[in-house]
């Protein structure tokens, strides 16, 4: 087993953890979560998205979260855009470093996610990667349901290589395979990276894991195994996507950060530092988070 001496981490909370949250967040309480992520080592951080504010409203202060954010060359700010309007707003904060653009592997959960069918998705991936680029900032991208359809069923490991063979001829900073409803298997995880990784090379291959079956961490090692060098991970464990039923979840900060350096697998993160995040956060949201590694006692203990 190759197992790497270190991944690239990037925190997805911010976002991806707030976005199906019923009770809407302060913008203040999103700053104060980005400036504690960035305290515990987080350099790459997908801060907001600039979407449709009457089906995403947790995102409807986008440009108020982007005018708050801290002043640091050491951080790459990414916001999710689904189209030219999203990503022309993201650019005009002058805050957003990286435009990350999805495309979904289905024409049933691409219509239901952002109004189009998959290969419309796709065109329309690598239209903003390559605005992006043209306006001096990076561009990525996340194949969503990578691994499963919440109306489709199973997706073919063929379509979602040749999405990302097209969204490659773009030039984006590396393809992302999301398993958006948590229906993955590490098995499934370890045979589609390694497949997307010979086809996309030399372009690293990011994972994005819902928790939603309980298998999120087993596959979050799966594909670091099988060589996915950025790894997605929201704080506590907060997650979900409004377009896609049941997609609770994503895995917890601190539960994969705790897991990797366990096994020697670097990581940029402070543990201790996620772990009071992570509580703070709970505080916040006024319930428990599903994270685990935040409830349990330190292990090691400190001397």
């Amino acid at each position: 087993m190759d197992i790497p001496g270190n991944i690239e981490f990037l925190e997805v909370g911010p976002r991806d953890g707030l976005q199906n949250e019923k009770n809407l967040v302060s913008t203040a309480n999103k700053l104060a979560l980005i400036d504690r992520v960035i305290d515990a080592g987080a350099r790459r951080i997908e801060v907001t998205s600039f979407v449709n504010l009457k089906r995403v409203p947790q995102m409807a202060d986008a440009e108020e979260v982007c005018a708050g954010l801290p002043l640091r060359d050491d951080v790459t700010f990414i916001g999710l855009v689904m189209n030219q309007r999203g990503a022309e707003r993201a650019i005009a904060t002058g805050r957003i470093d990286q435009l990350g653009a999805v495309a979904v592997s289905t024409d049933t959960f691409a219509m239901a996610n952002q109004g189009q069918t998959s290969g419309e998705s796709v065109e329309a991936a690598k239209a903003i990667i390559e605005l992006a680029r043209a306006e001096g900032r990076t561009g990525q991208c996340t194949v969503a349901a990578s691994f499963g359809c919440p109306f489709e069923g199973e997706v073919s490991e063929d379509r979602v290589i040749e999405m990302a063979l097209a969204i490659a001829e773009a030039g984006p900073v590396e393809i992302a395979l999301a398993d958006t409803i948590g229906v993955a298997n590490p098995a499934h995880v370890a045979r589609l990276v390694e497949r997307v990784r010979q086809a996309v090379q030399p372009l690293p291959v990011r994972v994005h894991f819902h928790n939603t079956r309980n298998t999120g961490l087993a596959n979050v090692w799966a594909a670091v195994v099988a060589g996915a060098t950025i790894v997605d991970a929201s704080l506590g464990g907060l997650g979900g996507c409004p377009f896609a039923p049941g997609a609770a979840g994503n895995v917890p900060s601190e539960d994969v950060v705790y897991m990797l350096e366990r096994a020697g697998v670097r990581t940029g993160m402070a543990l201790d530092k996620l772990i009071e995040a992570s509580n703070w956060l709970s505080g916040v949201m006024e319930r428990k988070l599903p994270g685990m590694v935040a409830q349990a006692p330190h292990f090691p203990k400190a001397a």
